[in-house]
């Protein structure tokens, strides 16, 4: 059931109180509150509620619905900034990135990266590889194209790029920037005349080190158009 406004700003004022009332001892500890154990709670229902459902896109459908309920929680937490492991940020985290939520997912992943946030162990990844995996596979995908491409990869770059991560995922990121900056929209979208100098330019160092990390990026043949693209200046 939805929390009425006047509970989600109870919600959001309880998260912030009670974590900002953190002793010094609980620093490097579980989030210990009231607020966070009600949204503990209330996480575990929705975990039952999803695995009623055999359809990745139901459990994504699903997870749009109830996201919102975590929002007062979440942005007392971002406002409060207790720097201490919460599961329930970690998994909001990653179900806004499940709901294609990016822009929201980034502005949780600022803080829980800097704090040290782990996700849940039914993750097999830390958290700055699946910022790198998923934003990543959405610009490679299509789901993210334009200036929103540009704006979430950048960002996920600056948050992730120093974070110890498989090689694999941080080239998949860089491929996924190139792209982005060239407008690149898939893998049959060839045709570097069309891109201007200053694009080009840009996305070239983007893949060479996408290939650099990993030679089988796919990255190969872009790398070859755009040199050969970037050799006639006169071109537009």
């Amino acid at each position: 059931m939805a929390m009425t406004p006047a509970q989600m700003s109870y919600m959001r004022k309880l998260a912030q109180q009670q974590t900002a009332q953190q002793e010094a001892a609980n620093a490097h500890g579980q989030t210990v509150a009231t607020a966070y154990e009600l949204q503990l709670a209330q996480l575990h229902q929705h975990r039952l509620r999803l695995k009623d459902f055999q359809s990745v896109e139901k459990k994504i459908e699903a997870k749009r619905a109830m996201l919102p309920e975590y929002d007062p929680y979440v942005d007392g937490v971002l406002q409060a900034r207790p720097g201490t492991q919460d599961d329930v940020i970690a998994t909001v985290l990653v179900w806004h990135i499940d709901a294609g939520n990016y822009a929201r997912a980034l502005e949780i992943a600022e803080y829980a990266l800097a704090s040290g946030i782990k996700p849940p162990d039914q993750y097999n990844r830390n958290l700055p590889t699946i910022v790198q995996d998923e934003v990543a596979e959405a610009i490679l995908a299509g789901k993210l194209s334009g200036a929103d491409a540009l704006q979430i990869a950048a960002k996920a770059m600056a948050l992730t790029d120093q974070a110890d991560t498989p090689d694999q995922a941080k080239s998949k990121l860089y491929k996924a920037a190139g792209w982005a900056v060239l407008g690149k929209t898939g893998s049959h979208d060839v045709d570097m005349a069309t891109r201007t100098l200053k694009a080009c330019k840009e996305a070239l160092p983007l893949l060479q080190r996408a290939m650099e990390l990993d030679t089988r990026a796919g990255v190969k043949k872009d790398i070859e158009r755009l040199e050969r693209r970037l050799a006639k200046p006169q071109a537009k």
